[in-house]
Parts: structure tokens; sequence; C-alpha cells
């Protein structure tokens, strides 16, 4: 397939590339600093010099493409996960594309009953506060849109190779997760969902 991946030189955008290349799809990996990914080589990878919250960059880059994968990280003025994934979706709703996986947080609306004390007053209460709220804003934007949207809520990052052996889809009330799981492995997950409508406009925490 034709993929592009928003965040593409983060952590976890990384991931997307490097696995969605070895899978054999077409990747463009959309950024403000191609030279964060020039470590990168491969003839299926296209860059994308861009700004997502600049809403013409994002509908060229997105023309032609199968689907859309978001790993937007926090950036300027703790705006961009938000105000970025708005100008996807509108571009996607202009150029009638229809398959949107998004990464969040686990922590994000029904799922804040998984956290701990620690998780959910101190770092997603003061420390993280912003972000966290940029993730509610967000995932507010995919849920109400008209697309194929899936929503992958991973828990706190590691490093480490990809597993595949994590939970999933869990209930909100569960609290027996290790409230970890490593970049490569959510990377794998959000791929997985390319090949299965298991969550189609839903949503899923992600742990060990």
């Amino acid at each position: 397939m034709k993929l592009i991946i928003f965040g593409a030189s983060g952590t976890i955008g990384k991931q997307l590339v490097l696995q969605a290349l070895s899978l054999g799809h077409s990747v463009t990996a959309f950024g403000r600093d191609k030279t964060k990914l020039q470590e990168f080589t491969h003839p299926h990878l296209h860059f994308f010099e861009g700004d997502v919250l600049n809403s013409a960059d994002v509908e060229r880059a997105i023309s032609g493409q199968d689907a859309v994968f978001c790993a937007l990280g926090n950036g300027r003025k703790g705006i961009v996960r938000s105000q970025g994934t708005h100008n996807i979706i509108r571009a996607m709703e202009k150029k009638g594309i229809k398959r949107l996986i998004c990464q969040t947080t686990l922590g994000a609306g029904d799922s804040r009953s998984n956290l701990t004390f620690f998780w959910k007053h101190l770092m997603f209460g003061w420390l993280l506060k912003q972000a966290y709220l940029d993730h509610e804003l967000q995932e507010k934007y995919i849920t109400r849109s008209s697309l194929d949207w899936t929503i992958v809520r991973p828990a706190a990052f590691t490093d480490g190779k990809a597993t595949g052996h994590y939970r999933h889809g869990f209930s909100a009330t569960d609290k027996t997760l290790q409230l970890k799981i490593s970049r490569a492995d959510v990377a794998l997950f959000m791929l997985t969902q390319l090949s299965t409508d298991e969550y189609l406009k839903k949503t899923s925490g992600l742990s060990y």
C-alpha cells in the first residue's frame, strides 16, 4: 500500500517507517526537517518536507495515499497533535482517503481509569497536562470525522524490539496493566490495523 506517516521523525514515527518498508509498503515520511531521517534510505521511501500546521502542505502530501498514519509529537505550543490532526482529517475528507490510524495515549477518554494515581494526577494532571489535553482534543476531532479511523492508545514508551506479545482492547477498569509498551510494538500494532477491522471506528489501549 501507499502509506503516509505524519510525525515520521519521532520515536514512534521512525519505527512505523522502518516496519512499513520491511512489509513492502511504499512510504511517504512527512516532516519539517528531512535531515532527521537522513539515516534511512530505501527505494520505496519518499520524503515530504512540510508543516502539518499548514493545510496546503498536508493536502499536497496526502494526495494519492491509501492510508494515513499519525504519530505526531508535542512540538510547538502544545497544539501540534490536535491542530495537525485536524488538518490531516480535512485533507483526507477532501481527497476521499478514508483510513486513518492514529497514536494518542493511554489515559485519554475512558481509558483514564486504567491509570495509576501517579499517571493520572502527577504526570497528566500536572507535568504533561498540556500534552494530555492536546491528545483529548485530537481524539475529539478524529471521532467526529467521517473517516474509517482507529485510535491506538499506548502506555508509556520503552525501548526494545517488536515482540507482538502485548495486551490490547482491555476494559477501562483493568488495573493489571504494566503501563508500558515498546515503541517497536506500538508501531507493529498500528501497522497490523491495515489488515483488520477489529478496531474500525474504535479505540484500543495498548500495554504489556
